[in-house]
């Protein structure tokens, strides 16, 4: 299933006129794990998203915010209290700022 992180990454690279192997290249990884980022079979690193969007001209919280949702989503999809666990972690976010 593609993610929303994934689906932005091959956006702004097909943008860029960009193939995969090149991408990999400069961040230093494996075409397939570029792949499979894409289709949102694996997640690159967290540390890795400031070059990626140096590499892709994007903004580095877009990216970051993109990448946490991904994460929050694949731990809750499927729990019938997802919706209200995520409303009560906002809440105390908002509590914590």
């Amino acid at each position: 299933m593609a993610t929303q992180f994934g689906e932005r990454i091959r956006e702004l690279r097909t943008k860029q006129n960009l193939l995969l192997r090149q991408l990999a290249s400069q961040l230093d990884v494996d075409t397939s794990i570029i792949s499979k980022v894409e289709r949102g079979d694996r997640q690159l690193k967290k540390e890795q998203i400031p070059l990626l969007a140096q590499i892709l001209k994007a903004d580095v919280e877009e990216l970051q915010t993109l990448w946490l949702a991904d994460q929050l989503y694949n731990m809750v999809q499927g729990e019938p209290m997802a919706d209200e666990a995520l409303k009560s972690v906002t809440k105390q976010i908002k509590k914590t700022k």
